[in-house]
């Protein structure tokens, strides 16, 4: 395992996307850096290289301590990584979740009736 391994496969073992296409397709869009280049998802992963991986509006830095060809659970993650995340910019990624829950912005569903009676009113589509 000297040569390393898959960034996407080593993303996805180490519970850094919930699966691998997700990882790859972060890879492919510019989401995934590898030693501060843009990483490919079939660049090769050792011992000792830096991984900035942007998810949603984290970008969570991580050392690469280890190899697995399997995904492990969370409490063996020390194994194959050292998290390099402050923990201001996980409590940040947090606060700014929250406060679009707060504003629903996502998840308000259909609008009722009188609202879509409203914004007939409003914008005139009704004749």
């Amino acid at each position: 395992m000297e040569e390393g391994m898959r960034l996407d496969r080593w993303l996805w073992a180490v519970r850094v996307y919930k699966t691998r296409s997700l990882a790859t397709t972060a890879c492919r869009g510019s989401a995934v850096r590898l030693n501060e280049a843009v990483a490919k998802p079939s660049q090769r992963v050792r011992p000792g290289d830096r991984v900035e991986a942007r998810i949603g509006d984290l970008t969570r830095s991580l050392r690469v301590v280890g190899l697995t060809e399997q995904r492990v659970g969370a409490a063996r993650l020390p194994e194959f990584l050292v998290e390099e995340t402050p923990e201001e910019a996980f409590a940040e990624a947090r606060e700014k979740r929250a406060r679009a829950r707060e504003a629903g912005v996502r998840g308000e569903g259909r609008p009722t009736k009188k609202h879509r009676r409203d914004l007939e009113r409003f914008f005139g589509w009704k004749k």
